[in-house]
């Protein structure tokens, strides 16, 4: 469907469980409706705002199995794959492409120190066991073991890896991954870093949250930068970046479960032991998607 060309903006979805574990399966299937409906470009369920790590396999599974029948193909859907052993990772890369998702998100948790080449091996191992193109993530804040520029290389060499998430905002790397590999590796950007910048020096979009709330904003923005507007882009991601602001003194899920309980969505509070917003937390959410006309 896809052909394994991604771009644009990836909302990363929310998960939404209740309180005896069970997936929200209608309430996931509206907010994928609707953001199919509001112009995405695709689909990131089981990213951070989903919050993988505290998710059972078969919440995982039949997260993606909600997501991939509510979308219907519309647009490419693009589920993370984490896990700390590589057996784990490859055993779920091919579960979700059996299922019918477009791609994946590699994802490699950590508890003992890995070495740069057990690294690779991770990624390289999960790669070979689709056919679909990977996306690489690196998060320097949450993970204990980041892709260095030189994994970043060494991986570039495996035909289906063609896309890194970056959560940086060292525009720098960003700069030298470029460099270092041309054309071979597409990189998406996060929402609340920099999006303009990456979009400006070549990258193909952003993979994160926050559009799960913005969704038509984010279309409009990513449609601006393509047309190099960046006067008028850049106004548009001033004005959004208020609602970052928000997001980046809380917990990021609890904000955007808050954001879409607002919106009509009942998706429920985080996993414990997150903590749901509550109070004034909840109150500064309200005011930010109130500014920016999402609500």
């Amino acid at each position: 469907m896809s052909e394994g060309i991604f771009h644009g903006v990836f909302p990363y979805l929310v998960s939404p469980v209740d309180t005896e574990g069970n997936v929200a399966s209608e309430v996931l299937g509206h907010l994928v409706d609707h953001l199919v409906r509001s112009g995405v470009h695709g689909l990131t369920p089981l990213g951070s705002t989903g919050e993988f790590p505290y998710l059972s396999w078969p919440q995982r599974r039949k997260i993606v199995e909600v997501v991939l029948a509510a979308n219907a193909g519309r647009v490419p859907v693009v589920p993370a794959v984490a896990a700390t052993a590589t057996a784990d990772a490859i055993r779920q890369a091919r579960e979700f492409e059996a299922m019918g998702a477009d791609g994946i998100v590699a994802i490699m948790e950590a508890y003992f120190p890995i070495p740069e080449s057990g690294v690779v091996d991770f990624f390289t191992a999960v790669a070979q066991a689709v056919s679909c193109p990977v996306v690489l993530y690196t998060n320097p804040n949450l993970q204990r073991e980041d892709l260095t520029l030189r994994a970043i290389e060494r991986l570039a060499e495996v035909p289906n890896i063609r896309y890194l998430k970056d959560v940086s905002n060292n525009t720098g790397r960003l700069l030298s991954v470029m460099n270092c590999v041309g054309d071979r590796i597409k990189i998406f950007s996060a929402s609340s870093h920099i999006p303009l910048c990456v979009m400006l020096m070549g990258g193909v979009g952003w993979m994160a949250g926050p559009a799960c709330l913005i969704p038509s904003h984010s279309v409009r923005l990513y449609e601006l930068s393509l047309a190099r507007k960046w006067d008028e882009a850049m106004t548009l991601q001033r004005e959004l970046w208020r609602v970052n602001e928000v997001f980046a003194k809380y917990a990021l899920a609890a904000c955007i479960k808050a954001g879409l309980e607002l919106q009509g969505f009942p998706v429920g509070s985080p996993l414990p032991p997150q903590t749901p917003l509550a109070g004034e937390a909840r109150e500064e959410v309200r005011k930010a998607l109130e500014a920016v006309g999402a609500l």
